[in-house]
């Protein structure tokens, strides 16, 4: 026996359907994780107003007993906002930065363009990329031929901002590096005592090693340290990222011996000196035994955390630049609902 239904009873399926579907989809809108934590900010009037031309800019600072100081940055990076706020708008070192440096903005996306000698002028975005700025604020110090005589990369808080301003004023980079530099100026018996922490094995034989490695640089002046221990590291999403590294630490003035990756002979003096690792609490990230990147500025737990994704998951071999990842990374998290808070 076949059932009949009347006409109007179809339509009433038909609509029951579309209505499920339409809920289902505006669910998973709904779901969408939110990004927060972006600062907008005002880059300070008082900075060079500059025809980006870089030659003529150090020339100008020179006449003025200055360094000329590239200050890159992004929209809506809570990093440069904090760094604005606490040393460039105000703060213990504004008096000093206002002497000693001839300060230009850049901006990490910019269109302007940057005339770098008389043979060759770039777009800003296109400079960043040269220059592999990876993250913001990087501060790029130039020297009186026109060249990069220092560079920091990243967050600094006012203390550890100050050490590398007064290297730079002084002229130190020439003949020390800034590791030796604050080691050698520090006079305080009171220096940061290193942190116990359970996810810290002991290594010194690394040749052949092929997992993720992650070295973290600490040392008796580290002003940045604790604050690393108790608001980073000791989070438990920051320690599932660690468990998939071999994570040892060394101290950054120690000329114990290292056997590196490819047995050679080093040390962590060496290696901070080598890699260029000018900041405290400073990470170099492995990877079947190559240095993928570096940590050397201070980052919330979002950006640390993608990092250490980037080397251990291998998304370098798909992604040279980790911003490109970041940008994945980031669109991934928010589709699967989950919210980010960039300055958590």
């Amino acid at each position: 026996m076949r059932l009949r239904f009347p006409p109007y009873f179809l339509h009433f399926v038909v609509v029951f359907l579309l209505t499920i579907i339409s809920t289902n989809s505006s669910a998973q809108v709904d779901k969408l994780g939110q990004i927060t934590g972006g600062a907008a900010y005002e880059i300070p009037s008082w900075f060079t107003d500059s025809f980006l031309d870089i030659a003529e800019d150090v020339e100008d600072a020179m006449d003025e007993n200055k360094s000329v100081l590239l200050y890159f940055h992004l929209d809506n990076c809570p990093y440069c906002s904090s760094m604005l706020d606490q040393n460039f708008k105000s703060g213990d070192n504004l008096a000093f930065i206002q002497k000693h440096f001839s300060v230009i903005a850049v901006n990490l996306k910019g269109d302007r363009e940057i005339t770098l000698n008389e043979n060759e002028a770039l777009l800003e975005k296109e400079l960043s990329k040269i220059l592999k700025v990876q993250y913001t604020p990087t501060i790029i110090f130039i020297g009186e031929d026109g060249k990069q005589a220092f560079r920091t990369n990243g967050y600094r808080t006012p203390k550890a901002f100050r050490l590398v301003l007064e290297y730079v004023a002084s002229q130190s980079y020439k003949n020390t590096t800034l590791s030796d530099y604050v080691e050698s100026n520090q006079k305080s018996s009171k220096g940061y005592t290193f942190i116990d922490y359970s996810g810290l094995e002991k290594a010194s034989y690394l040749q052949d090693y092929k997992q993720p490695v992650a070295i973290l640089f600490e040392d008796k002046d580290c002003i940045d340290c604790k604050n690393f221990h108790e608001k980073l590291i000791n989070r438990d999403d920051v320690k599932a990222e660690l468990k998939q590294y071999l994570f040892i630490r060394f101290d950054a003035y120690s000329d114990q011996k290292i056997i590196n990756f490819d047995g050679k002979v080093t040390s962590p003096r060496k290696m901070v000196k080598d890699f260029d690792l000018n900041y405290r609490p400073g990470v170099l990230l492995f990877n079947e035994g190559k240095n993928i990147t570096k940590i050397d500025g201070q980052l919330y737990s979002f950006h640390f955390n993608t990092v250490l994704r980037y080397v251990s998951g291998k998304h370098y071999e798909d992604f040279p630049r980790f911003g490109d990842y970041l940008k994945v990374r980031q669109q991934e998290m928010l589709e699967q609902g989950i919210d980010i808070n960039i300055v958590d």
